[in-house]
């Protein structure tokens, strides 16, 4: 694979998210309405046909955007590959989540060329930031709510939150108490995060990653009250009992400009997001042939 030329696709995507559209959220419904209308736009280019699954909030219509790779031999089963794209607010939002975007449109691109045999589904969130986080007007809440209530058979949720930025300066990654007596002390790494319930298919999806990528990974299956750990879409999830992970580069415990006005794209490290978009690609092409669980 050609990292520089993705790195550069991922790249496009963060600016055109994080610096021509700017903060995105039901304060700024045309800014809201473009981000969905170019997330829209990257998936009917790449040949798929989007679902546009509507609700409103205090008078905004809101969007989460879906598409659909029919599975061959195990259709009914569901690899749901999910970020989102409002941002919170007085933020550009490009680490958080133009950057978990990009990697959701680049890997839906790719995906276009692979036949899986599980049903891999691609989901843009709506209204993950507060003060929608933890209600039931969160996007991913009310789409969770809506497969549960359809008895869809989602065996692995994963949400791509705020993937962008890493560092190799000793001291640069921070921790909950007690975890840095664990992982390494530079923020180099991507990170999978699950609860306990989720451990399985986390482990699976890390082993395919690592059989893929040369990218260093650190996993933790842990509890979901310990800061950060439940902060995304993944949550919604797990409220209504499916297994779901979240895939980030742990966001505030490395990145000093987390939900400020200073989340600009000239922060992030294209090349790293390349390689992890990458690792990830391959990582759920194996889960989406082979299965989840």
């Amino acid at each position: 694979m050609d990292f520089e030329e993705q790195a550069q696709r991922l790249r496009t995507h963060v600016e055109q998210l994080a610096s021509d559209i700017g903060e995105r959220n039901v304060f700024r419904p045309t800014s809201l309405q473009a981000a969905a209308s170019y997330v829209e736009h990257e998936w009917e280019h790449q040949g798929y046909a989007v679902e546009r699954l509507a609700y409103d909030v205090s008078g905004v219509r809101c969007l989460n955007l879906e598409i659909t790779r029919s599975g061959s031999a195990r259709d009914r089963e569901i690899l749901l590959i999910g970020a989102h794209y409002d941002t919170v607010t007085g933020s550009p939002g490009a680490n958080d989540n133009a950057s978990g975007v990009s990697a959701l449109l680049e890997i839906s691109r790719l995906f276009a060329s692979i036949e899986p045999a599980l049903t891999v589904r691609f989901v843009a969130f709506v209204n993950e930031e507060p003060p929608f986080f933890m209600t039931r007007r969160q996007g991913s809440t009310v789409y969770a709510e809506a497969a549960r209530r359809r008895g869809d058979d989602i065996r692995l949720m994963a949400s791509i939150e705020t993937i962008g930025w890493y560092s190799s300066e000793p001291g640069s990654q921070s921790y909950p108490p007690l975890f840095n007596l664990f992982y390494p002390n530079r923020a180099d790494f991507i990170g999978i995060v699950s609860n306990f319930r989720s451990r399985a298919a986390m482990r699976r999806l890390a082993a395919a990653f690592r059989a893929n990528s040369d990218f260093p990974l650190e996993t933790a299956a842990t509890f979901s009250f310990i800061p950060g750990v439940s902060w995304s879409d993944h949550r919604s999830f797990w409220r209504q009992g499916y297994r779901a992970v979240m895939i980030t580069d742990t966001a505030f415990h490395r990145y000093r400009y987390y939900h400020a006005p200073s989340d600009t794209p000239d922060k992030l490290a294209y090349p790293e997001l390349a390689r992890v978009t990458s690792g990830l690609f391959a990582a759920f092409s194996e889960l989406a042939r082979g299965g989840a669980d």
